[in-house]
């Protein structure tokens, strides 16, 4: 990939990302996510409520421009907005560049997938985003977003089969043979799938509801088929030590106690992050140091 298609894929993330903001910040968990009355409307200052105009709105421009702050009220603009559409830029950025790199040298049909699974892998990553958002937000995990999610990766898993990726395009590559299940994508998808929602059903059988909610159950059988096994495994790995991090800073610079709720869905998306950009050097490096 050239740096001018690089570019240009940034440009169009971050207009995505303002849409993801639009979605997130409106979505009250009554309406289909995207249902006119969620995404219908003109943008307006949360502050003062004034309509915004067209240049208020380009995507983490007009936030620089205006010094973060409403043109009329002066009121703080929440970095959030700048954030969502650096990071929503960045997957449609970096997911393309990652598949087109495991295509070069491949086979015909490898580079032939490789812009459909490119765009699915997106469609996923943006997904997730928008999830952990309103997770963050509200501590719900919409149905028909875990829905979408779940079809990304069954497409994501037919473009993978009929392009002689390999067995299962497990970003760990060799690393994976030693778990088993490698030798039939569709086996192997179905068993994470289960796997990490049974896991999750788990946890909540255990902890009596405390410890995670059905939302999270939900998301990780699409999750799993996505990623497949044993990747599903280090992906909630990473998820749990983010998570766990994320919970003993909370506890020593605020309020939060051992008993306070902290959304789960933000923390599936970094450890799915983790896993696409770098789960076989990760862990290809600990089993290294380990001597393994």
């Amino acid at each position: 990939m050239d740096p001018v298609t690089i570019a240009i894929l940034f440009v169009f993330g971050l207009a995505v990302g303002s849409f993801i903001n639009v979605v997130a910040l409106r979505y009250r968990g009554d309406h289909f996510s995207f249902s006119p009355k969620v995404i219908g409307g003109r943008s307006h200052c949360p502050h003062c409520g004034r309509t915004l105009r067209w240049f208020e709105l380009v995507p983490l421009a007009s936030f620089i421009v205006q010094g973060g702050r409403c043109r009329r009220c002066r009121a703080r603009i929440g970095w959030q907005y700048p954030l969502v559409e650096l990071l929503s830029g960045a997957i449609f950025a970096a997911v393309p560049y990652v598949i087109a790199a495991h295509a070069v040298g491949g086979a015909p049909g490898v580079a032939a997938a490789a812009p459909a699974l490119a765009a699915l892998w997106v469609i996923a990553f943006e997904l997730l985003l928008l999830i952990a958002y309103i997770d963050l937000r509200l501590q719900i995990v919409p149905d028909e977003l875990t829905a979408l999610l779940g079809a990304a990766a069954v497409f994501a898993a037919v473009f993978t089969a009929g392009a002689s990726f390999g067995a299962n395009q497990s970003s760990l590559g060799a690393l994976a043979a030693p778990f088993g299940l490698q030798g039939n994508i569709w086996i192997n998808r179905l068993a994470a799938a289960a796997i990490g929602a049974g896991f999750f059903a788990l946890l909540i059988a255990v902890t009596r509801g405390r410890g995670m909610g059905w939302g999270d159950v939900k998301l990780a059988a699409p999750l799993g088929f996505l990623f497949g096994w044993p990747d599903i495994v280090f992906l909630f790995a990473a998820a749990f030590v983010a998570g766990a991090l994320v919970g003993i800073w909370l506890l020593l610079r605020t309020k939060k106690t051992m008993k306070s709720a902290i959304p789960f869905v933000p923390f599936l998306a970094l450890g799915a992050g983790f896993m696409f950009f770098f789960g076989a050097s990760a862990i290809g490096a600990y089993l290294h140091i380990i001597g393994v």
